[in-house]
């Protein structure tokens, strides 16, 4: 076990306030702690003593891209299932456990990830982190659980296939990955989800969730030595090696068409995507400030050019998906049906400017103000800074991150932003999708 200070005081500034401190002990010197236990499960701890709480996150790398083809939206239904009954105790029994004991439990999963959160008064350790145990080893998958989840499930996707916006999604999706396994939700489809049996949830957790894909952030009334030994308690009996399809390198076809897809509402929901990058690009940081720029607030380009001045949608917005095996550079916009093609010449119009004369120094200075500013808010209390710690290890990157973020902000150049917005805007070969009745607009290639 060792331990290596945040050695600034505006990083021991931010983790204190997110720990809810007194003043007294903002003084105190927060140390984010590599924790390896003596089975060899390595986590990143924040100790809290002052508080009497205990936040877990961890996750499985590894998520529904992954799903058997023909059983997409599995690695979703496991997430769904897993507090529904383990071991001796059915649904009903392990919900009236956690609820008495006051304590938070709940999995998710995203395209590359499967996520599992616990939260717990520091009292109650020892339950918490037992039913938690019982939950990724001995879960239960009752047949009255499976189909009310399953069911559940079913009504979201048939509420989905109505929105605009996301069958606006969706379809940029598939027309973009083709037949990648990014190409669908990870609550995957109706047929899908129906063809998923008990032995494909047994499977899933025997295949998937093991120790050499895991990776685990704790904060809160906890020691290494205490947290050492939960681990292996914990997360010990799972199998030592996953077994998974290897997810292939994902090449999204990027062809300049519009799809138009009509549907009968009063507005038109617009979905645009082009060329983004991985997570650990060089030029991922000043792809944010880019993107700052282009669509991510009120500050931005397309709110004040399709909102503010021309009052063309309620929203619109851009942002970058950094997905483990590629990523995209998306937006979008909802409008009405008379206006989608003047809609469509503004957003067009914004990034070839954007792309050709670059941001201005205002524009720079407003949005590294903005992104360092805003982070200390991400960091207000014990689950949040469980997830950042776990990100931060899902990244890749230091423990001293948090010390060096604003000043990595703060280096990038408007030449910076310059050659990434011509890396990654390239208007010519934007997809398009709109969904709606959009008047005069129609589909291409």
């Amino acid at each position: 076990m060792n331990a290596r200070p945040l050695a600034t005081l505006a990083a021991t500034f931010i983790l204190t306030l997110a720990l809810g401190l007194t003043a007294p002990a903002a003084n105190a010197l927060t140390e984010i702690q590599k924790v390896t236990s003596p089975g060899g499960i390595t986590a990143w701890l924040v100790r809290e003593p002052s508080i009497p709480v205990i936040s877990l996150n961890f996750a499985f790398k590894g998520g529904g891209a992954l799903d058997p083809k023909g059983k997409e939206g599995l690695a979703n239904l496991v997430s769904g299932l897993l507090d529904e009954g383990a071991g001796e105790m059915d649904s009903l029994a392990f919900q009236t456990r956690l609820e008495e004991l006051a304590i938070g439990l709940g999995f998710d999963a995203d395209r590359d990830n499967f996520y599992g959160n616990l939260r717990t008064l520091s009292r109650n350790t020892d339950a918490a982190f037992e039913l938690l145990r019982l939950a990724l080893t001995e879960p239960r998958f009752d047949g009255e659980p499976i189909e009310r989840i399953r069911r559940q499930i079913a009504v979201k996707l048939t509420r989905d296939e109505e929105d605009p916006g996301t069958v606006a999604a969706r379809t940029m999706f598939k027309r973009i990955f083709g037949a990648h396994p990014y190409w669908h939700s990870t609550y995957g489809t109706i047929p899908g989800v129906e063809a998923i049996g008990r032995e494909d949830l047994i499977g899933f957790v025997g295949r998937r969730l093991a120790r050499d894909n895991l990776v685990v952030a704790a904060v809160g009334d906890l020691t290494a030595e205490a947290l050492g030994v939960l681990l292996d308690r914990t997360f010990g009996g799972l199998p030592a090696t996953s077994i998974a399809a290897r997810l292939p390198e994902a090449a999204p076809a990027f062809d300049g068409a519009r799809v138009v897809v009509e549907k009968d509402a009063a507005q038109s929901s617009i979905y645009f995507a082009m060329p983004g990058l991985k997570r650990d690009d060089p030029d991922w940081y000043a792809a944010v400030v880019l993107n700052r720029v282009l669509g991510r607030g009120q500050s931005s380009r397309l709110f004040e050019e399709v909102r503010e001045k021309r009052g063309l949608a309620y929203s619109t917005y851009s942002y970058l998906s950094p997905f483990r095996a590629g990523g995209i550079m998306a937006g979008g916009a909802g409008t009405q049906n008379a206006r989608v093609g003047e809609t469509l010449e503004v957003i067009g119009r914004e990034l070839v400017r954007l792309r050709e004369d670059g941001i201005t120094v205002e524009e720079l200075a407003d949005s590294i103000t903005f992104i360092n500013g805003s982070f200390p808010l991400r960091l207000t209390s014990g689950p949040k800074i469980a997830r950042i710690l776990l990100g931060m290890q899902m990244n890749g990157l230091p423990r001293n991150y948090l010390e060096r973020r604003a000043a990595i902000f703060e280096a990038i150049t408007r030449e910076d932003v310059q050659r990434v917005a011509r890396r990654l805007i390239q208007p010519e070969k934007m997809v398009t999708v709109v969904v709606g009745k959009p008047d005069g607009v129609e589909s291409s290639k």
